[in-house]
């Protein structure tokens, strides 16, 4: 899902630092601060894995963790929605709600023409199973950049959903920074804890991700049309660092920090 806008940027781009790229609007003060996604993935990666497998912990390091404002649950009955603040208390069925209180603080900050328009922190889709979560975060980033929102990346995930991943474009969207999940067991409470992320947003430039970009790429068919350029590289980085039992580990991680060095 690309969820896209045509309206001219409502904050002026000096809102973010000059060294930026994002700024995140922080409207549900439970809300933990955003932090720089981790490259160990909370130290819940194998160690090999951190120590030698630098694609893996690149795509760890990718991004920004957002967190709920506190813990909740949510159970799915097959037909209705159910869910519950907090670790223990009632169940109820889910429409549309409000974080507890927050209804009244942003209605007693934000200008008159605002007023009652608080985004929702959980709400149900018409689709069954389908919820809608807001990070308590309205992010703006600078013209030309996106946020992909996503699962945290190689952090354990309950296997009793999945989520949604959607591009949103944060430099003309100033709204609500949510994620959508499907809850695909029943009768079974999912729980999110407010020290643990539950999404991870990473900045991607337009052009990446734009079909000029991404209709156009080359294909070679068979192995005898490798070049003879793509045999010496093959070479280069399969057989030359030698016997793949005795080889140095970490090589591909040297070979790119070198090159990042040289940058």
């Amino acid at each position: 899902m690309i969820q896209q806008a045509t309206q001219k940027p409502m904050v002026p781009e000096q809102h973010i630092a000059p060294d930026s790229i994002i700024r995140f609007y922080r409207l549900i003060e439970d809300c933990p601060v955003p932090q720089r996604a981790d490259r160990s993935a909370g130290g819940l990666i194998p160690t090999r894995a951190f120590r030698y497998c630098e694609p893996m912990t690149s795509a760890s390091a990718f991004g920004w963790y957002l967190f709920p404002p506190q813990d909740f649950r949510l159970l799915f009955t097959g037909s209705d929605i159910l869910w519950q603040l907090g670790s223990d208390g009632d169940w109820y069925p889910l429409e549309a709600i409000q974080y507890p209180d927050f209804s009244d603080s942003f209605n007693a900050s934000c200008p008159s023409h605002a007023k009652g328009y608080a985004p929702p922190f959980l709400s149900a889709p018409p689709e069954p199973g389908v919820v809608k979560i807001w990070s308590g975060m309205i992010a703006r980033t600078k013209p030309d950049w996106s946020l992909l929102v996503r699962r945290p990346v190689n952090l354990p995930g309950n296997g009793n959903c999945e989520y949604f991943e959607g591009i949103i474009e944060t430099d003309n969207w100033f709204g609500p920074l949510f994620t959508n999940i499907r809850i695909t067991k029943t009768d079974t409470p999912i729980l999110f804890k407010r020290e643990m992320p539950f999404m991870q947003v990473q900045p991607l430039q337009r052009n990446t991700y734009s079909e000029a970009v991404l209709r156009n790429f080359d294909f070679t068919e068979t192995l005898e049309d490798f070049q003879k350029e793509d045999w010496n590289a093959y070479h280069q980085t399969i057989i030359e660092p030698g016997d793949p039992f005795e080889r140095e580990r970490g090589s591909y991680a040297k070979l790119v920090r070198k090159a990042r060095q040289k940058k």
